[in-house]
């Protein structure tokens, strides 16, 4: 064996068993599925992780509140493939199993003819084998077709096995049975490893950003269980354990951890974080590297809380549903007082989406009721009855010269919008290109200290970036004489 062949081999070697989940298109059942699954494999007692494909935020809410720990998004747009690995395997870490779920159908990429940070890209990026979640409701022999084009429109597809959805108990042994020989017939060995029945452990209401987050619904957590005990009489969960050990994974090229704030000399920074049901969206990563700069992230709460924590250094304010609790933001003065207050006096802050409209002057809720905000942004913010700058970009100063300094000239930040309310005011400070250059429009309030837009941000995009902010926290920290 060459010393290269042994160096490749060494390179795919995964760290724990793992899988995708996936399906023809959205709306086929994979989060239920997937939170099932975590259920049901922490039942067993296992030591499971979770995943995420693309930039949602609210699925991976679903699976923390299965896990009790961050899911991990998985994006080829905002991470480079090596990065994905290394994020990937640490996120892992000595995990008996981790479940990655999909995005929108298996190879649906960043345009309508590409499979670009696809689900596919994805899992033959990171190896993963593939369980492909298949709608049964009003077809039968039909299914055989979806699967054969599923699996052969690319040869590396890496699908193998079938978790059939909406399918009786009654039907499900005839429907595997015939699903498997058609499939046989045509050269194709992949399983079918089990069926969601129709029950109501496995419905999930939706809204107009995705899901509706699992804090609102009653009981969230009670479903999750009933639906992982379901499983485990529908599914044979070791045969899918099996197919996720069959397939050997990426393995960080690079073994070292990653540096963390225990190595910085300096006393960590206070950054407030709004987390509550108005703000709730915010990658992990991005969150982890802001820790591993030296800063201690102080939840806080618009709605609730009467003013900021003591003593900050900075502030998050992330994106979410402000728009469904405008008469309680704005019954809380106190509040919204103590966050223009700390923002006038130079207070470094990036404020996304939810959280660039709630520092509007007013806000429109769906029925065009007005709330009066924290005002540190000129205008409102209002309901478009649509998708308003949807997918992803990349973000770049507008100003050659940039005298804020979020953003040198050349450098760029990864980036998505998805918003049905937009603003009087959505700012022009820098521009915003969709991946292939065909579409761009301004965005960003920018100064010194604060950088507010609708995008929400993927730092370690672009690592100037946080950097530069947690200077920004830093200086405004020493200026109050601390």
């Amino acid at each position: 064996m060459s010393e290269r062949q042994g160096k490749q081999e060494n390179f795919t070697q995964r760290r724990a068993p793992a899988f995708l989940l996936t399906a023809p298109a959205s709306g086929s059942g994979k989060t239920a599925a997937a939170c099932a699954l975590m259920q049901a494999y922490q039942d067993m007692g296992l030591v499971v992780r979770a995943g995420k494909c693309g930039p949602d935020y609210i699925d991976p809410m679903y699976h923390k509140l299965v896990l009790g720990v961050e899911s991990s998004n998985l994006d080829l747009f905002f991470s480079e493939r090596e990065e994905l690995i290394r994020t990937f395997n640490r996120h892992a870490g000595d995990a008996d199993i981790v479940v990655a779920e999909g995005v929108m159908g298996y190879y649906d990429g960043m345009s309508l003819d590409s499979d670009q940070a696809s689900s596919y890209d994805v899992a033959r990026t990171l190896g993963l084998p593939v369980i492909l979640v298949l709608p049964c409701r009003g077809a039968s022999l039909s299914l055989a077709a979806v699967v054969k084009g599923m699996a052969e429109f690319r040869p590396d597809s890496n699908i193998r096995g079938i978790l059939l959805n909406r399918v009786s108990a009654m039907l499900y042994p005839r429907l595997k049975a015939m699903l498997e020989k058609e499939l046989s017939s045509m050269g194709l060995d992949i399983p079918v490893v089990g069926y969601l029945p129709e029950d109501e452990a496995f419905r999930m209401e939706s809204r107009h950003l995705g899901l509706v987050t699992p804090q609102e619904i009653s009981g969230m957590k009670e479903q999750a269980e009933r639906a992982g005990r379901i499983l485990e009489q529908t599914v044979d969960l070791e045969r899918i354990l099996e197919i996720a050990g069959e397939i050997p994974g990426e393995k960080d090229p690079d073994t070292e951890e990653r540096q963390t704030s225990h190595l910085f000399p300096y006393t960590p920074l206070r950054i407030g974080i709004a987390r509550d049901e108005a703000f709730c969206f915010y990658y992990r990563d991005n969150l982890e590297l802001l820790k591993d700069l030296g800063c201690d992230l102080i939840p806080f709460s618009p709605l609730k809380d009467e003013e900021l924590p003591y003593d900050l250094d900075g502030l998050l304010l992330g994106g979410g549903y402000p728009e469904l609790h405008g008469e309680r933001l704005a019954g809380n003065e106190s509040m919204l007082a103590s966050v223009k207050k700390a923002l006038a006096e130079g207070m470094p802050c990036i404020a996304e989406c939810g959280g660039f409209m709630y520092l509007h002057e007013e806000l429109l809720d769906k029925e065009n009721r007005s709330y009066r905000l924290v005002g540190a942004v000129p205008g409102r913010s209002f309901p478009t009855g649509r998708l308003v700058r949807f997918g992803y970009i990349n973000i770049q100063a507008e100003d050659k010269e940039n005298p804020a300094g979020w953003l040198l000239p050349g450098e760029i930040i990864r980036g998505h919008e998805f918003h049905y309310w937009d603003s009087t005011d959505p700012g022009e400070d820098c521009l915003a290109v969709k991946p292939d250059g065909r579409r761009k429009w301004k965005c960003i309030h920018m100064n010194e200290s604060l950088f507010a837009g609708y995008p929400h941000l993927y730092l370690p995009s672009m690592c100037g970036f946080p950097r530069r902010f947690v200077d920004k926290c830093r200086k405004w920290r020493k200026g109050r004489g601390k």
